[in-house]
């Protein structure tokens, strides 16, 4: 038996002296073994927390994926190991904190252009983009009704930063608010919106482009959506910066929580980071849980190349100001 082979053994069985000796002699702690697991998710998915504690102190990658594209935190979350969890997720969040390791992309913005660039098809219940990648679908119908009704709660003035298929902005508008104000950078979708005569309605204003493009046309508001395409957390955790002056005080502010949504524990990560993040900024964030199984059938990701969502529950974050007297 190898040192790897044993320390993935000691981590199954909890034994914490025989985990620190093997990772002083040099074993190495991402090792996976021939059922393509690592010393950590054996510990995780046991229970074993302080042998947990043991290898994330010694470098074992916390978001490192078994072949079912399990990570240790799953493991613990599906046996219901609470302090290896707890273990886990602070690790998670330290990590995440400082280096940004799983939805933060360098190349960010080059995605979003080249997603600009390129055409988008639409049908009944989804927008592809030119990989057949799905920009939005109509399962979200339901979410996006929550949504809506959350940042129209205040009444006055709301702000949605993402068109797509027009499901929350629908939504919106049979709020009647004070002004709707609408981002859409996509030129093909903005065409649409036209065609559809969103430029016609009520007390809508449309303002094409990238939201960092445009955002000083804005003004403030009482209701925000965030909803963008080929963007990634790090584009979300810039709009933030913009809430202090964009948010009125007292306001509601929401976005389409898709962080991480192939992953049970990686999403729970991003749930908590963003609230953290949020909340350093003195935001309060609410996550209300919506049941969405329907989504999961194959039906619905018929000759879609990537299902950005596979979770059974949608976390619905509602955020609004802890200063009163902002």
């Amino acid at each position: 038996m190898t040192d790897e082979e044993a320390l993935c053994e000691a981590a199954r069985n909890g034994d914490s002296d025989k985990v620190k000796s093997l990772i002083e002699s040099g074993a190495d702690v991402s090792y996976f073994d021939s059922d393509g697991l690592n010393p950590l998710m054996h510990a995780a998915k046991h229970g074993h927390a302080e042998v947990v504690k043991d290898l994330i102190d010694a470098g074992a990658p916390w978001n490192a994926l078994s072949p079912s594209n399990h990570s240790a935190g799953d493991f613990a979350m599906e046996a219901g190991h609470q302090e290896a969890f707890d273990v886990l997720l602070n690790a998670a969040l330290q990590a995440e904190l400082i280096l940004g390791t799983i939805a933060r992309k360098g190349n960010a913005n080059k995605i979003s252009d080249d997603y600009l660039d390129d055409r988008v098809s639409f049908s009944e219940d989804k927008i592809m983009d030119a990989e057949s990648k799905a920009v939005m679908m109509a399962w979200e119908k339901p979410l996006m009704e929550a949504h809506a009704k959350a940042v129209c709660s205040n009444g006055g003035h709301v702000l949605n930063v993402g068109f797509g298929m027009g499901l929350v902005d629908t939504a919106i508008h049979q709020y009647a608010p004070a002004s709707h104000t609408i981002i859409e950078a996509h030129p093909e979708v903005y065409d649409r919106m036209k065609r559809q005569g969103w430029d016609k309605k009520d007390n809508v204003k449309i303002i094409f482009g990238r939201w960092q493009d445009v955002v000083s046309q804005l003004e403030s508001y009482d209701g925000i959506f965030f909803d963008t395409y080929g963007e990634y957390y790090e584009d979300m955790r810039e709009f933030h910066q913009y809430l202090p002056k964009l948010l009125k005080p007292g306001g509601i502010y929401s976005f389409f929580n898709g962080l991480c949504g192939g992953n049970p524990f990686f999403h729970v990560v991003y749930c908590q980071l963003v609230s953290l993040e949020l909340g350093s900024m003195g935001y309060s964030t609410q996550l209300i849980p919506l049941p969405v199984k329907d989504c999961l059938s194959e039906e619905i990701w018929e000759g879609v190349k990537h299902k950005y969502w596979q979770l059974d529950t949608y976390y619905l974050p509602v955020c609004h100001s802890t200063n009163e007297s902002d």
